[in-house]
């Protein structure tokens, strides 16, 4: 709690500070205060449990901390840069992930922190000092995502695996990755339930009703909500039988143009933020097969955001108005795990060059040629550009990945 004389040079601070641009920061201050108040209840209510009781036993439909009946059995990931672990487990006798992630330090939390911290020097020399610190109790929030029951493909998408880099036809989706799909029978009623407000409707941020060219938007469950530099939304469309990119031709333009101008002028008016400062997107191959669109701050490096599974909503509009039956017809590439379902099908259909797809052992295979740089350069001092490079093939890819594989 802040001092008389603290409030004091903290009033102070506001009334003087200024940016390199002349902001008035209490002005900004005053803008993300107003960001925050309009946040979700849900949001809102959590940081008040939080304060509410320190010790983070929140009572949920009158049960006590399910999580301390977690069994642990395997640790799937470990993300340093995440700051998350990914744990399977048991709950119950059921099988269950469970994921802890870090929450971002939000600016108009910090004042709060020094003031209420606890400092244990662990290092000092000359300038430069190192700590420990320990935050308030409410500012020092893991959030905690549980999917229980788990099931293997959950397991599976959180696990640590190799990748292979994938190039599906028109005729391969047809053939392969269709009838997998209907296969599996992947459930989506908890897509349903939003769509229906079974669930989450205290979460929705905008919905069109219309059942052609509607769409429900609301925050994804990576996104805390306490800060806009990590925005994630998710726009999920109405329409049930649209699974992916795949299914989309002209005659979608109207769906995905309204989701594009009223999605963009919902986050607009909710959270202050510009299209120019947004990334919107599809994934390829989706996790879930029923057709939504991403909507993530463009200052936050999200997971999937890069070419080998994105595709702008502004391109697809693009193409769809140059070719009715573009994304019918295009080649796509997309990376899958080695355990992946998918996977297998291509494999089994001959599908996959084995030597080229690996991503994980292609990039040491380009490092081992960087060392021997040498060598290639004495080659291409002797020879063609395209006999140095498929010798380089030969050495210094071929070969080590069959080294690999008979290992």
């Amino acid at each position: 709690m802040h001092t008389p004389v603290g409030r004091a040079a903290s009033e102070k601070k506001k009334r003087t500070r200024k940016g390199l641009y002349g902001v008035n920061m209490a002005d900004k201050d005053r803008k993300r205060k107003g960001l925050m108040d309009e946040l979700p209840e849900q949001a809102k209510q959590q940081k008040g449990d939080s304060e509410a009781d320190p010790d983070g036993n929140v009572e949920e439909n009158g049960e006590k901390n399910i999580l301390s009946g977690f069994k642990t059995t395997t640790v799937l990931k470990d993300s340093a840069l995440e700051k998350a672990v990914f744990l399977h487990g048991k709950l119950e006798d059921q099988e269950a992930v469970v994921i802890l992630q870090k929450t971002p330090i939000r600016e108009d939390t910090v004042a709060e922190i020094f003031s209420g911290c606890k400092l244990k020097l662990e290092m000092k020399n000359d300038i430069y000092s190192i700590y420990h610190l320990q935050p308030p109790a409410h500012l020092n929030v893991i959030k905690t995502t549980v999917i229980c029951p788990a099931t293997e493909h959950h397991v599976k998408k959180y696990q640590v695996q190799e990748h292979f880099l994938v190039e599906e036809t028109g005729e391969d989706y047809l053939s392969i990755t269709l009838p997998y799909i209907k296969e599996q029978r992947f459930s989506l009623q908890w897509v349903f339930n939003i769509l229906e407000k079974k669930a989450e409707a205290d979460r929705i941020v905008y919905e069109d009703s219309d059942k052609d060219v509607g769409f429900v938007l609301l925050p994804d469950m990576k996104w805390d909500q306490k800060q806009i530099h990590d925005l994630y939304l998710i726009a999920i469309v109405h329409q049930r039988d649209l699974k992916s990119l795949r299914d989309l031709t002209a005659s979608h333009l109207p769906l995905l143009q309204n989701i594009c101008t009223k999605g963009k002028a919902a986050i607009l008016k909710r959270y202050g933020l510009p299209s120019s400062k947004l990334r919107i997107y599809f994934h390829y191959q989706p996790s879930y097969y029923h057709l939504h669109i991403h909507f993530t701050a463009l200052s936050f490096d999200v997971p999937g955001c890069g070419v080998v599974r994105a595709h702008l909503l502004s391109d697809v509009i693009q193409n769809l108005q140059s070719d009715s039956h573009y994304y019918r017809k295009r080649t796509l590439s997309f990376p899958l795990r080695a355990d992946d379902g998918l996977f297998s099908k291509f494999k089994q259909a001959e599908r996959l060059s084995t030597s080229w797809a690996v991503l994980g052992p292609l990039q040491r295979c380009i490092q081992a040629a960087l060392v021997n740089s040498d060598k290639l350069a004495k080659r291409l001092a002797t020879s063609s550009y395209s006999q140095a490079m498929h010798s380089l093939r030969d050495d210094f890819v071929l070969r080590p990945c069959e080294t690999q594989q008979t290992s």
